[in-house]
């Protein structure tokens, strides 16, 4: 895959660590310059405010002299709760992460890819199509970035920007690991252990996908080999049942 994105220069929302920081690594192997836009780092961008990310985007664009690929992947998973539990504040603050910050993360990138075409990345989630009891905030979440990833495909095609959704399952990100850990201490799922494996019995393949499955994924759809795909998601779990 070397060389797939020669010359490309990339922005990976939330690329600091877990998903965006193996989307990172996976785009420069390929030849990209990939910055990793985080709430600390080199390249500080905060999701939840317009100019943030509209000045990070800029930034980038007048350094590097071009910007080919953005990848809205900055997001957040809130606590399980009920629907009678819910908590709206919470609901508000995932919505202005998952939903505004990549509505206001697309729109900025526009006016940077017009001119030579490119290509708009969104971190959803098998959750984008499906649903899990007790995470309705966060199901309603990536339900509406999926719709902003087929609004968007509709607007942006005459300008040659293409724009796809990424649908990962479960993958063992240290994020997962410490919600599966903290449900795990509250009694109300099985040790951490016990959960890897009943997730991997789940799958086709039976193991859970990794960072660098979702991260090859990303690779192909930033890259010319997907030339013609746009308005889809691509889930990446394994064959989940």
């Amino acid at each position: 895959m070397r060389g797939l994105l020669q010359g490309r220069v990339a922005a990976v929302t939330g690329g600091a660590r877990g998903l965006g920081a193996a989307i990172c690594a996976e785009f420069r192997a390929a030849g990209a310059v990939a910055h990793a836009l985080d709430l600390d780092g080199p390249d500080p961008c905060d999701v939840t405010e317009e100019a943030s990310i509209a000045a990070a985007l800029a930034r980038i664009a007048a350094a590097e002299g071009r910007l080919d690929i953005v990848v809205c992947n900055a997001g957040v998973v809130p606590p399980w709760r009920g629907i009678e539990a819910l908590d709206l504040a919470e609901w508000d603050r995932v919505f202005a992460v998952n939903v505004r910050g990549v509505a206001a993360t697309m729109k900025a990138a526009v006016p940077h890819l017009k001119a030579r075409g490119g290509a708009i990345l969104a971190m959803c989630s098998i959750m984008g199509y499906r649903a899990h009891p007790a995470q309705a905030a966060y199901v309603a979440s990536k339900h509406a970035v999926l719709g902003l990833v087929r609004a968007a495909a509709l607007d942006l095609g005459r300008h040659g920007i293409r724009v796809n959704a990424i649908g990962p399952g479960p993958v063992a990100t240290g994020a997962l690991l410490s919600r599966m850990a903290a449900r795990a201490a509250a009694g109300i799922a099985p040790p951490v252990p016990e959960a890897l494996e009943a997730a991997a019995k789940e799958t086709a393949l039976g193991r859970m996908v990794t960072e660098q499955d979702v991260a090859r994924t990303a690779l192909y759809l930033a890259s010319d080999l997907a030339s013609g795909v746009t308005g889809q998601i691509v889930p990446v779990e394994g064959g989940l049942a």
